[in-house]
């Protein structure tokens, strides 16, 4: 199961990629201004490749203390790669109409999904520890729940931002970093 989510994660990440074009058959006096404009593509591809980067990792981290699946599990983690699937799309968006409330908010929805379809996984082997590898201490799951919502708050509460701006939603994206980081410390204590 690990290994077909692997794949979906990989075709996604390869799917943005091919989003970044420059219009054939320019003169060179017009190929900077192409690349000029291709800018939006390649900043839109960069910020997906490391949210679903994260995400492809988050997943992982998930799997690795997953002794058994229950019919939960086996349910979220497909509805988790059809969202991971799909992401090119608000990718595009993201793209194209980053400047819109309604390009971000999507955008936004659609990380904030991803991340609480983790976070349930998540939830799931804290409150059910009989699916963990035996020995897994409920500290390290309660953990990744914590993470697991700081991403869904953090992209979650964007979408009412997007409506005073768009950059602002998109610059308070940037609160997971140093969010994560303290939990991750404070893990450590």
């Amino acid at each position: 199961m690990l290994a077909f989510g692997d794949a979906v994660f990989a075709i996604a990440i390869t799917l943005l990629a091919l989003d970044i074009k420059v219009t054939d058959g320019l003169a060179e006096s017009e190929l900077g201004r192409a690349l000029d404009d291709a800018l939006a593509d390649v900043a839109a591809f960069l910020l997906s490749f490391v949210v679903i980067g994260v995400l492809w990792l988050r997943q992982h981290a998930l799997f690795s203390r997953v002794a058994r699946i229950d019919s939960c599990l086996l349910y979220l983690y497909p509805a988790l790669l059809a969202v991971i699937a799909g992401l090119p799309f608000p990718t595009r968006l993201i793209s194209e109409y980053g400047d819109t409330a309604l390009g971000t908010a999507v955008y936004a929805g659609s990380i904030a999904l991803a991340s609480a379809l983790i976070t349930a996984m998540a939830v799931r082997l804290y409150f059910r520890p009989d699916l963990a590898e035996p020995g897994l201490a409920r500290k390290s799951l309660r953990r990744s729940v914590e993470q697991g919502a700081v991403m869904v708050v953090v992209f979650g509460a964007s979408i009412p931002l997007t409506l005073v701006s768009p950059l602002v939603a998109q610059l308070w994206w940037l609160a997971a970093i140093p969010l994560r980081a303290w939990f991750s410390h404070r893990a450590g204590d």
